[in-house]
Protein backbone atom coordinates (compact mmCIF):
# COMPACT_ATOMS: atom_id res chain seq x y z
CA UNK A 1 0.00 0.00 0.00
CA UNK A 2 1.19 3.09 -1.11
CA UNK A 3 0.16 6.29 1.12
CA UNK A 4 0.04 9.84 0.03
CA UNK A 5 0.53 12.13 2.83
CA UNK A 6 -0.90 15.89 1.64
CA UNK A 7 1.10 18.87 3.24
CA UNK A 8 -0.84 22.30 3.70
CA UNK A 9 0.85 25.47 4.59
CA UNK A 10 -0.24 25.14 8.54
CA UNK A 11 -0.03 21.63 8.48
CA UNK A 12 1.57 20.06 11.48
CA UNK A 13 0.53 16.51 11.46
CA UNK A 14 2.01 15.39 7.95
CA UNK A 15 5.50 14.11 9.30
CA UNK A 16 3.82 12.05 12.35
CA UNK A 17 0.97 10.79 9.68
CA UNK A 18 4.05 9.59 7.05
CA UNK A 19 5.37 7.66 10.22
CA UNK A 20 2.46 6.12 10.94
CA UNK A 21 1.65 4.92 7.19
CA UNK A 22 4.80 3.89 6.63
CA UNK A 23 4.86 1.30 9.70
CA UNK A 24 2.41 -0.56 7.35
CA UNK A 25 3.31 0.34 3.78
CA UNK A 26 5.43 3.16 1.68
CA UNK A 27 4.36 7.13 2.39
CA UNK A 28 4.85 9.59 0.48
CA UNK A 29 4.43 13.29 0.83
CA UNK A 30 1.87 15.36 -1.39
CA UNK A 31 2.30 19.34 -1.75
CA UNK A 32 -0.99 21.37 -1.13
CA UNK A 33 -0.05 22.99 -4.74
CA UNK A 34 0.35 20.17 -7.08
CA UNK A 35 -2.10 18.18 -8.50
CA UNK A 36 -0.02 15.25 -8.88
CA UNK A 37 -1.37 11.80 -6.44
CA UNK A 38 2.06 10.52 -7.40
CA UNK A 39 0.02 7.11 -8.06
CA UNK A 40 -0.54 6.55 -4.75
CA UNK A 41 -3.28 3.36 -3.20
CA UNK A 42 -4.61 5.49 -0.36
CA UNK A 43 -4.53 9.59 0.40
CA UNK A 44 -3.93 10.97 4.42
CA UNK A 45 -5.31 14.34 4.59
CA UNK A 46 -3.59 15.45 8.11
CA UNK A 47 -4.53 17.30 10.74
CA UNK A 48 -3.20 21.00 12.01
CA UNK A 49 -4.16 23.82 11.09
CA UNK A 50 -4.27 24.60 7.22
CA UNK A 51 -3.87 27.99 6.11
CA UNK A 52 -4.03 29.21 9.42
CA UNK A 53 -7.32 28.37 9.53
CA UNK A 54 -8.48 31.50 8.10
CA UNK A 55 -12.37 32.17 6.99
CA UNK A 56 -13.40 28.93 8.92
CA UNK A 57 -11.04 25.60 9.33
CA UNK A 58 -10.18 23.69 6.41
CA UNK A 59 -12.62 26.19 4.05
CA UNK A 60 -9.58 27.09 2.22
CA UNK A 61 -7.74 24.03 1.87
CA UNK A 62 -10.56 22.78 0.63
CA UNK A 63 -10.22 25.25 -3.16
CA UNK A 64 -5.91 23.90 -2.60
CA UNK A 65 -5.14 22.26 -6.33
CA UNK A 66 -4.29 18.81 -4.87
CA UNK A 67 -7.76 18.22 -3.41
CA UNK A 68 -8.98 18.78 -7.52
CA UNK A 69 -7.14 15.21 -7.67
CA UNK A 70 -8.34 14.12 -3.95
CA UNK A 71 -11.80 14.79 -4.80
CA UNK A 72 -11.76 12.88 -8.64
CA UNK A 73 -9.73 10.65 -6.70
CA UNK A 74 -11.97 9.60 -4.21
CA UNK A 75 -15.11 9.65 -6.75
CA UNK A 76 -13.21 6.83 -8.45
CA UNK A 77 -12.95 4.85 -5.33
CA UNK A 78 -9.85 5.80 -3.76
CA UNK A 79 -9.38 5.69 -0.23
CA UNK A 80 -9.22 8.86 1.91
CA UNK A 81 -8.79 9.59 5.42
CA UNK A 82 -8.79 12.73 7.19
CA UNK A 83 -7.57 13.37 10.59
CA UNK A 84 -8.90 16.31 12.88
CA UNK A 85 -8.50 19.03 10.12
CA UNK A 86 -8.54 16.57 7.34
CA UNK A 87 -12.05 16.14 8.44
CA UNK A 88 -12.91 19.67 8.19
CA UNK A 89 -11.39 19.62 4.84
CA UNK A 90 -13.33 16.70 3.53
CA UNK A 91 -16.38 18.17 4.75
CA UNK A 92 -15.43 21.43 3.33
CA UNK A 93 -15.05 19.58 -0.02
CA UNK A 94 -18.66 17.97 0.78
CA UNK A 95 -16.68 14.48 0.33
CA UNK A 96 -18.18 13.30 3.95
CA UNK A 97 -21.93 14.23 5.69
CA UNK A 98 -21.56 17.34 8.66
CA UNK A 99 -19.62 19.90 9.55
CA UNK A 100 -17.18 20.29 12.31
CA UNK A 101 -18.01 23.44 15.00
CA UNK A 102 -16.00 24.93 17.72
CA UNK A 103 -16.34 23.07 21.01
CA UNK A 104 -19.00 23.96 22.92
CA UNK A 105 -16.91 25.16 25.56
CA UNK A 106 -14.81 27.62 23.06
CA UNK A 107 -11.89 26.10 23.61
CA UNK A 108 -8.58 24.34 22.09
CA UNK A 109 -8.41 21.00 24.51
CA UNK A 110 -5.85 18.37 24.42
CA UNK A 111 -6.52 14.86 25.54
CA UNK A 112 -6.84 11.24 25.29
CA UNK A 113 -10.20 9.85 24.34
CA UNK A 114 -11.73 6.08 23.99
CA UNK A 115 -13.99 5.97 21.17
CA UNK A 116 -16.19 2.97 20.47
CA UNK A 117 -16.02 1.36 16.80
CA UNK A 118 -19.77 1.39 16.14
CA UNK A 119 -18.91 0.06 12.46
CA UNK A 120 -16.10 -2.49 12.03
CA UNK A 121 -17.48 -2.72 8.35
CA UNK A 122 -15.25 -0.12 6.53
CA UNK A 123 -11.92 -0.40 4.74
CA UNK A 124 -11.10 2.00 7.78
CA UNK A 125 -11.99 -0.54 10.93
CA UNK A 126 -11.96 -3.68 10.01
CA UNK A 127 -8.44 -4.37 11.89
CA UNK A 128 -9.51 -2.40 14.76
CA UNK A 129 -11.10 -3.81 17.78
CA UNK A 130 -14.41 -2.14 19.55
CA UNK A 131 -12.82 0.21 21.59
CA UNK A 132 -9.65 2.65 20.88
CA UNK A 133 -7.49 4.92 23.14
CA UNK A 134 -6.05 8.12 21.22
CA UNK A 135 -5.43 11.07 21.47
CA UNK A 136 -7.65 14.15 20.65
CA UNK A 137 -6.25 17.67 20.21
CA UNK A 138 -8.56 20.46 18.59
CA UNK A 139 -10.77 23.92 18.58
CA UNK A 140 -13.51 23.21 16.15
CA UNK A 141 -14.45 19.49 16.32
CA UNK A 142 -18.25 19.36 17.78
CA UNK A 143 -19.56 17.56 14.86
CA UNK A 144 -23.17 18.49 14.01
CA UNK A 145 -25.31 16.61 10.66
CA UNK A 146 -27.98 15.00 9.38
CA UNK A 147 -25.54 11.50 8.93
CA UNK A 148 -27.16 8.31 8.34
CA UNK A 149 -26.52 5.84 11.32
CA UNK A 150 -24.70 3.33 8.94
CA UNK A 151 -22.13 6.11 8.08
CA UNK A 152 -21.59 6.62 12.10
CA UNK A 153 -18.04 5.15 12.28
CA UNK A 154 -16.72 6.23 15.89
CA UNK A 155 -18.52 7.40 18.85
CA UNK A 156 -16.62 8.97 22.04
CA UNK A 157 -17.12 6.86 24.92
CA UNK A 158 -19.22 7.47 27.93
CA UNK A 159 -17.75 10.62 29.17
CA UNK A 160 -15.49 11.20 26.87
CA UNK A 161 -17.17 13.47 24.32
CA UNK A 162 -15.45 16.68 25.47
CA UNK A 163 -16.42 19.27 22.47
CA UNK A 164 -20.41 18.41 22.44
CA UNK A 165 -20.90 16.57 19.49
CA UNK A 166 -24.21 15.21 18.37
CA UNK A 167 -25.07 11.92 19.13
CA UNK A 168 -20.99 11.46 20.57
CA UNK A 169 -19.91 11.36 16.82
CA UNK A 170 -16.05 11.36 16.39
CA UNK A 171 -15.78 10.00 13.36
CA UNK A 172 -18.02 9.25 9.88
CA UNK A 173 -17.64 8.01 6.45
CA UNK A 174 -18.99 8.87 3.26
CA UNK A 175 -21.95 6.40 1.20
CA UNK A 176 -19.30 4.53 -0.54
CA UNK A 177 -17.42 4.10 2.57
CA UNK A 178 -14.12 4.60 0.79
CA UNK A 179 -13.76 7.89 2.40
CA UNK A 180 -13.35 8.54 6.21
CA UNK A 181 -12.64 11.94 8.50
CA UNK A 182 -12.19 11.62 12.29
CA UNK A 183 -11.58 13.86 14.87
CA UNK A 184 -9.15 11.98 17.18
CA UNK A 185 -5.36 11.52 16.11
CA UNK A 186 -4.84 7.86 15.30
CA UNK A 187 -1.17 8.77 14.27
CA UNK A 188 -0.33 9.80 17.64
CA UNK A 189 -1.23 6.04 18.79
CA UNK A 190 1.36 3.96 16.90
CA UNK A 191 4.33 3.70 18.84
CA UNK A 192 4.20 1.88 22.62
CA UNK A 193 7.16 4.53 23.38
CA UNK A 194 5.13 7.33 22.51
CA UNK A 195 1.60 6.81 24.84
CA UNK A 196 -0.52 4.66 26.74
CA UNK A 197 -1.92 2.92 23.51
CA UNK A 198 -0.71 1.93 19.70
CA UNK A 199 -4.81 1.93 19.14
CA UNK A 200 -4.25 4.09 15.78
CA UNK A 201 -2.12 1.92 13.72
CA UNK A 202 -5.50 -0.39 13.44
CA UNK A 203 -6.76 2.16 11.31
CA UNK A 204 -3.74 2.32 8.90
CA UNK A 205 -3.26 -1.09 9.03
CA UNK A 206 -7.03 -1.69 8.00
CA UNK A 207 -6.62 0.63 5.01
CA UNK A 208 -3.09 -1.21 3.74
CA UNK A 209 -5.30 -4.45 4.12
CA UNK A 210 -8.28 -2.57 1.93
CA UNK A 211 -9.45 -4.15 -1.30
CA UNK A 212 -11.96 -1.10 -2.62
CA UNK A 213 -14.18 -2.07 -4.92
CA UNK A 214 -13.76 -0.45 -8.37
Amino acid sequence: MRFGVITFPGTCDDADARLAAGKVGEAVQLWHGDRDLQGVDAVVVPGGFSYGDYLRAGAIARFAPVMESVIEFARDGGLVLGICNGFQILAEAHLLPGALLPNQGLRFVCRQVDLEVVNRDTPFTRACGERLSIPAKHMSGRYVGDVPEDQVVLRYAPGHNFNGSQDDIAGVCNERRNVFGLMPHPEHAVDALCGPSIDGLGIFRSMAEAKVPA
